[in-house]
C-alpha cells in the first residue's frame, strides 16, 4: 500500500511545479512580446534613417570644379 503522506507531498510538488511552469509561461511570452517590439523598433529606425539620409541627398548643395576648386553652386545657409 502507497503510504499517503508520499502521495501529499508528491502532489504538493506537482502543485509547485504547476505554478513555475505557468509563471515561467508568462515569462517566455513577455519575452517575445519584447522582442518582436524590438524587431518593429529597428524596422522603423532603418526606415527612417533611408528616408533621411535620401532627403539628405536631395537637399545637398551641389559642387562644381572652379579653377581646379571645389565650389558650392549655392551657399550653405546657416541654420
Amino acid at each position: 500500500m502507497v503510504d499517503p503522506e508520499v502521495l501529499e507531498r508528491i502532489a504538493a510538488r506537482r502543485a509547485e511545479l504547476d505554478e513555475l511552469d505557468e509563471h515561467l509561461v508568462r515569462q517566455l511570452d513577455e519575452v517575445k512580446a519584447g522582442r518582436d517590439e524590438l524587431t518593429v523598433a529597428e524596422r522603423v529606425l532603418t526606415r527612417m534613417s533611408e528616408r533621411t539620409a535620401g532627403e539628405r541627398a536631395a537637399v545637398a548643395p551641389a559642387s562644381a570644379q572652379v579653377g581646379g576648386r571645389a565650389m558650392l553652386l549655392v551657399p550653405q545657409r546657416q541654420r
